[in-house]
């Protein structure tokens, strides 16, 4: 593997320095400034690239822009409305111009309105880490309460609307306007940030998109930027649903494996590949994921490895970002089936034999609590998951390679 760092330009709180240190080999990042639905000139692309290329005291980094995550797709292409043509276009342009500067992989997403969901952000553990959480009952109190979604209490089950209704009854204003806050904030460093104003628009925005109707525009999009991707060569990777099952009454086309697979099958070319992240995809009981890179291995693009505790074995519930080995997807398992991949692929001669991974998200340990980092990404405890990684990923590999 690998071993990438998502990094979220010069106001990231983790510096190059920091990366450097950390021994990442690569960075992952993306032009947050420039406006969905618009082009990445190649001039902002190279300025990103200058960026990254040199440490605080001026020496080079020789640290390289390797994986895009992410060049968002427009709400207005995935609801196929308004400028749509136009997006897909200027999203083309953008994949080129990236080809141009030399970057080769995109990560990207076909997630309705929000690109993640959380309850909180910092949730406090047993040895005062501070982590990631989803609490369904919490979320249930936003949506039904605090959002007030039409339809919204029918999308939960009596005992979770029962206590979802205690719950905001005990808050304060205070935690009800954090909730909010916590749930609407969307993917770190994305463009936009929403007001509840503006999630409600959204929603009713995507009233006549069912699943059947995403589906069908996912791979209409697929369809027009997967030739293009494959003349050039481009590795297109789409991200999971996170979390994989249903939210706000809006439809989820990658949630599982037979979504993976009937997304790559819809434009059966190399270059359709998927961003498998264990973390996302972990959130369900039912997705294998030793078992779904053995078996969709030869598309996997990217690389994102965390590790999530459930609740409970229900497909919608409750869950938290767990250490990297610490959670319940086998992650040891994981990198082994990795490693096999790699090992085919160097055997086919294929010159992505080697698979891009992150670390993905983190706890705040040490002094990552009170940096104020992107929620998520912290040094230190990305730093910790990296080496955890390594490790697991060295053993694994000890006396196999010539």
């Amino acid at each position: 593997m690998r071993h990438t760092w998502r990094w979220f330009g010069p106001k990231d709180r983790v510096s190059i320095d920091d990366m450097l240190q950390a021994g990442v080999q690569g960075v992952v990042s993306a032009l947050h400034h420039v406006p969905t639905g618009t082009v990445w000139s190649p001039e902002e692309i190279a300025r990103r690239q200058a960026e990254l290329a040199v440490m605080a005291d001026g020496a080079p980094s020789g640290l390289k822009w390797e994986v895009v995550e992410s060049l968002p797709v427009s709400e207005a292409i995935k609801t196929q409305t308004g400028d749509w043509r136009t997006h897909v276009a200027n999203w083309i342009t953008s994949m080129r111009h990236l080809k141009d500067a030399g970057i080769e992989v995109i990560c990207y997403n076909f997630m309705p309105v929000l690109d993640w969901t959380r309850t909180d952000l910092a949730w406090r553990r047993p040895n005062g880490a501070r982590c990631m959480r989803f609490d369904f009952t919490d979320f249930a109190a936003f949506d039904i309460h605090i959002l007030q979604r039409r339809g919204a209490a029918e999308d939960f089950p009596q005992e979770i609307r029962e206590e979802a209704a205690r719950r905001f009854a005990a808050m304060d204003d205070a935690r009800r306007e954090e909730l909010a806050g916590n749930v609407v904030f969307g993917l770190p460093g994305a463009a936009e940030h929403f007001s509840l104003n503006d999630v409600r628009a959204l929603l009713e925005s995507y009233a006549p998109v069912t699943d059947a109707v995403l589906r069908r525009h996912f791979h209409d999009f697929l369809e027009q930027v997967v030739p293009v991707a494959q003349e050039i060569g481009v590795r297109l990777c789409c991200h999971p649903d996170d979390p994989p099952f249903g939210l706000l009454g809006l439809p989820r086309v990658m949630s599982t494996e037979a979504d993976c697979a009937e997304r790559m099958a819809a434009v059966d070319l190399p270059a359709n590949g998927i961003t498998l992240c264990s973390g996302s995809l972990g959130a369900r009981p039912d997705n294998d994921l030793p078992g779904m890179m053995e078996r969709l291995g030869d598309r996997v693009h990217f690389l994102h490895l965390r590790n999530v505790r459930r609740d409970s074995d229900a497909i919608r519930g409750s869950f938290f970002e767990d250490e990297h080995l610490g959670g319940q997807t086998d992650m040891v398992a994981l990198v082994a089936a990795v490693l096999r991949e790699e090992a085919k692929r160097r055997a086919a001669g294929r010159a992505d034999a080697t698979i891009p991974m992150r670390p993905d998200h983190g706890q705040d340990i040490l002094d990552d609590i009170g940096r104020g980092g992107q929620p998520g990404y912290p040094a230190i405890g990305r730093l910790k998951g990296l080496a955890e990684l390594r490790g697991v990923e060295l053993a694994l590999s000890h006396g196999a390679r010539p």
